[in-house]
């Protein structure tokens, strides 16, 4: 069955790559699957406790990451509503993935018609015009991308 791939992450232009998604998909009659990629980040510029001596403060690497894993479901789960929400009859689905956010996207397009990202999601560098994961996304898909702008007019 045909599908779209729409790469959500809880930014403002996320959200709109979800909104063209689901009514890109109702228009082909395809289902839908989100992607919502999630790392832990790497934090090395400190030593261990252990390593100075010191007793370990804070929560456990455990605590650290089942917080961030539950996190990243909320971030599906609520976009999975939006988009059910938005389009009640059409087939969504969704996945998260802890990876690198363009190679989760670009895996996920593999039997995908079209991959949807956002143009500007959650990275620092505000005033580029494309995203890191949305620029790999255009040079490494293995179908054709759409890249919703932030800036968007909505219908």
């Amino acid at each position: 069955m045909a599908k779209l791939v729409v790469g959500v992450d809880g930014s403002p232009g996320g959200a709109k790559a979800l909104r063209w998604a689901v009514a890109e998909a109702r228009l082909r009659g395809v289902s839908l699957q989100l992607v919502h990629a999630w790392m832990v980040p790497l934090i090395d510029a400190l030593p261990e406790p252990w390593a100075i001596g010191l007793p370990p403060v804070g929560p456990s690497d455990e605590e650290v990451y089942a917080h961030l894993a539950a996190a990243a479901k909320a971030v599906l789960d609520d976009s999975l509503a939006q988009a059910r929400g938005q389009e009640p009859g059409l087939d969504v689905e969704g996945e998260l993935v802890e990876a690198h956010a363009a190679a989760a996207l670009i895996a996920a397009a593999g039997d995908a018609d079209l991959l949807v990202v956002g143009s500007r999601g959650r990275g620092g560098f505000a005033g580029l015009l494309l995203g890191s994961v949305s620029a790999e996304c255009v040079h490494h898909a293995p179908c054709p991308v759409v890249i919703v702008p932030a800036d968007q007019v909505e219908s």
